[in-house]
């Protein structure tokens, strides 16, 4: 059953908080990717926002003169958005008793390098969901420009 079938595409608010993220992701510093959620469609789509900063840990080795955000992380943003999107379809919380696991990645293309400064708009759609395996199509961009698209794989369980 594709979750489109069951649950009316809807905007459920017009602005968010940092705590609705908070809410609706387990996930804590340093490991949140998502700074901003800019638009939810339930059923459909969400667009979240990561905002890259040079103080993130990670620039220190990725790379000393060169700092490029790791495309492993942009995967990890684009799943957390995913998994914002999947909480709020399902109308359930961490807090509740649930996690979401990242469960599987496919067809990633990375397209140009993110540097700090910029500002990731993360874009997720729902393809389909079965049993609590959800799948995702997703894509990252800066000021319009592709910097990865990837279909994503989330699982939702019991904590």
């Amino acid at each position: 059953m594709c979750i489109r079938d069951s649950h009316q595409a809807q905007e459920i608010k017009m602005s968010y908080e940092f705590s609705d993220i908070l809410k609706n992701l387990p996930h804590r510093y340093p490991f949140l990717f998502v700074d901003k959620i800019v638009s939810v469609q339930l059923g459909e789509t969400i667009h979240a926002q990561k905002i890259v900063s040079i103080n993130e840990d990670f620039f220190n080795g990725h790379f000393p003169n060169k700092p490029i955000m790791p495309g492993v992380l942009i995967i990890e943003a684009l799943a957390q958005a995913a998994g914002i999107l999947g909480f709020m379809t399902m109308d359930k919380t961490p807090e509740e008793g649930s996690i979401y696991y990242f469960a599987g990645v496919d067809k990633v293309r990375f397209k140009h390098p993110v540097s700090p400064g910029e500002v990731i708009d993360l874009f997720a759609s729902i393809r389909s969901e079965k049993r609590g395996i959800w799948k995702f199509d997703c894509k990252a961009e800066v000021e319009g420009k592709n910097v990865c698209e990837a279909t994503i794989l989330c699982a939702d369980r019991p904590k």
